[in-house]
């Protein structure tokens, strides 16, 4: 029997494994995810396998139905309008208290991160700049369980822009919103880069959601 390190460890690494072909798209939105197939690819017990099934869940990755088991979450007008509202609320409160800390350090580090997804080549390298700018502007705030909930929804938002490549196709480009955004931060003009960084995150909802939704 593992003892409860091991257990967290393969836990860990379920988890990671399932949420990167959850969000690739690997995996469909509704495709079921049983305990007996995932510990038997694993080689693992059931234990692991049920911890990371709640961490996923908690990452907004798959949910947990009666009578239907767990499944990948859905990718629907509701849920992506929820993800956006939600990411637009919690990133903008993040960076207002992020803001006043910031140091030259930071600033190098959300430029770098800007820098990588203007030379990025393929989607993955683009959309982990993507996350790493985001992850870097909030950093500083100082409030560990707000960052631990941005960083399950920015996984979640993530699906989302795998999945409207996959429908509108991608090719390389410069993010023109991440740029004023660091610049309005540089001018120390918290408002206005609080407006842009909102406006950013909500126009995945506008691109994503049908017309009709």
């Amino acid at each position: 029997m593992k003892n409860p390190d091991e257990n967290s460890t393969v836990a860990a690494r379920i988890t990671a494994a399932i949420a990167e072909r959850i969000i690739v798209g690997t995996l469909k939105p509704d495709a079921p995810l049983r305990q007996d197939h995932v510990a038997r690819e694993f080689e693992s017990s059931h234990v692991p396998v049920r911890e990371a099934f709640r961490q996923l869940e908690a990452q907004h990755l798959v949910v947990a139905l009666p009578r239907r088991g767990v499944r990948v979450a859905p990718l629907d007008a509701a849920a992506i309008r929820e993800i956006s509202e939600m990411r637009a609320a919690l990133e903008v409160l993040a960076l207002r208290h992020a803001a006043p800390r910031m140091t030259q350090a930071h600033f190098a580090k959300i430029e770098l991160a800007l820098i990588e997804g203007d030379n990025a080549e393929t989607l993955q390298d683009f959309e982990a700049a993507n996350r790493a700018f985001h992850q870097a502007l909030v950093a500083p705030c100082g409030m560990p369980r707000l960052l631990a909930s941005l960083d399950g929804l920015q996984r979640a938002n993530s699906r989302l822009v795998f999945a409207l490549a996959r429908s509108a196709g991608w090719r390389p480009r410069s993010n023109g919103d991440h740029r004023l955004i660091l610049a309005a931060l540089r001018a120390r003009n918290l408002e206005q880069a609080s407006h842009l960084l909102a406006r950013h995150i909500q126009t995945i909802e506008r691109l994503s959601v049908p017309a009709n939704a």
